[in-house]
């Protein structure tokens, strides 16, 4: 196995274990949620004014998509849409009460997952942080723009469905 491979695989171990890890508490606290509701709810807890072409984008998924969740999340009561005076045409997201306690408790496990992992983190040193960091956003920007290209083709083909 070469480096990439063995980079991949190791990064590849590490989220699913942190996802294995992190789901179970997750679960437990809070069931009848799917991830996307709660990761939307937290998005829409720290960013003002959210509506969906900017939940879609954040999220990598169509307007489509987004629609249909905040619709379903509006149900759920964790939501509520609303419309500025000046602008009658955009409909923007904010939490309601039963929202912000499900992004509480969603900040709380993260903190929980912070302590857990902090006697790893503590051992990095600033270099290696530098080095990860580097690595990461170099990867994350080629993988933007590959999506980029993959939006441009289906966007000639016509909307998406998973």
């Amino acid at each position: 196995m070469d480096k990439k491979e063995l980079i991949m695989l190791e990064l590849w171990n590490l989220f699913n274990k942190r996802s294995w890890l992190d789901g179970v508490k997750m679960k437990k606290n809070l069931s009848g949620y799917y991830e996307s509701e709660i990761h939307c709810v937290n998005y829409i807890a720290k960013n003002t004014d959210a509506n969906v072409k900017e939940l879609a984008e954040a999220f990598n998924m169509t307007t489509s998509a987004i629609s249909k969740l905040t619709k379903k999340m509006i149900k759920k009561e964790l939501i509520e849409s609303y419309q500025k005076t000046d602008n009658k045409k955009e409909i923007y997201f904010r939490l309601t009460e039963k929202g912000k306690e499900i992004d509480s408790i969603h900040e709380k496990l993260h903190k929980e997952y912070d302590d857990r992992d902090k006697v790893v983190f503590d051992q990095i040193t600033q270099e290696q942080y530098d080095s990860i960091l580097s690595f990461a956003r170099l990867y994350n920007e080629h993988l933007d723009k590959e999506i980029k290209k993959v939006d441009i083709k289906n966007s000639i083909k016509g909307p998406d469905t998973l």
